[in-house]
């Protein structure tokens, strides 16, 4: 499929990769040596869907009710499908729950040339969403987008923390890293290298009502000490057109993973 393309020049040392590797190094072996896409997710026999060429989407069907529909999920040749089938393989109850809402608001509004705030909330996740489970102080100093402190003052607390991109267009685009990549990250409650504790619990959680409050935060994802050797430098984080200053507006909180807590 992408004989010497991208899929071979995915560097799965990177750790924003690790949590992917074991299978994605197997899924990509099996495309890179010929098999189309589909039939090398297939062979993980993991997912709650079956993957399917791309040709199978009826004209006219949308992406999100045909999988909902049918149970099959399209798989294009690429990264990015590449990605979204790691996903479903990796995060499969999550998965599942952001397909049937997106399912149920298409069913009841339609696809329209606007998406409407609950399904923009969905795509923002499900395309560029990440868990993050860190001390308090990092999310304090997160919340304040104060740049300086959390990457800077509490930079010892990162080796406390733990971040899993969840989002499979966040994950393509971290293939050929940039500065400016920003996940939209949710509070985790558990150490993420638990990746089935991770999927009952987001899972678990969404809700129309939620994801249309958009309870995430953003977070340059290069920033994070260990992810860029440039960031060793203090300058790496004076670049205002990446840490952006949090506007009087916005609000300070956002809603986590776990009952009870104050995020």
């Amino acid at each position: 499929m992408d004989a010497g393309g991208p899929l071979g020049s995915i560097d799965w040392s990177q750790p924003w990769f690790l949590p992917w590797r074991e299978r994605g190094e197997r899924v990509a072996a099996r495309a890179l040596a010929g098999r189309p896409l589909h039939e090398a997710l297939n062979e993980e026999e993991a997912a709650p869907v079956r993957f399917v060429a791309p040709d199978l989407l009826p004209a006219g069907q949308a992406y999100e009710h045909f999988i909902s529909s049918s149970g099959q999920c399209p798989a294009r040749p690429g990264l990015h499908d590449f990605f979204n089938g790691l996903a479903w393989l990796e995060l499969p109850l999550a998965k599942s729950a952001l397909n049937r809402l997106q399912a149920a608001e298409i069913e009841v509004r339609g696809v329209g040339a606007v998406r409407g705030p609950v399904r923009d909330a969905i795509t923002l996740f499900d395309e560029n969403g990440a868990l993050l489970d860190a001390p308090q102080p990092l999310w304090d100093a997160l919340l304040e987008r104060d740049w300086q402190r959390l990457f800077v003052e509490l930079r010892p607390l990162w080796s406390e923390a733990r971040l899993l991109v969840f989002g499979h267009a966040l994950l393509e685009k971290l293939a050929a890293p940039r500065k400016a990549l920003t996940a939209h990250v949710w509070r985790g409650s558990i150490g993420l290298e638990s990746r089935a504790a991770a999927d009952v619990q987001l899972a678990g959680v969404l809700t129309r009502q939620l994801l249309a409050s958009k309870p995430f935060t953003p977070l340059p994802v290069l920033g994070i000490p260990g992810w860029s050797a440039s960031n060793q430098d203090v300058c790496f984080y004076d670049d205002a057109q990446v840490f952006r200053p949090r506007r009087t507006q916005e609000r300070k909180t956002t809603p986590s993973l776990h009952p009870g807590a104050q995020a």
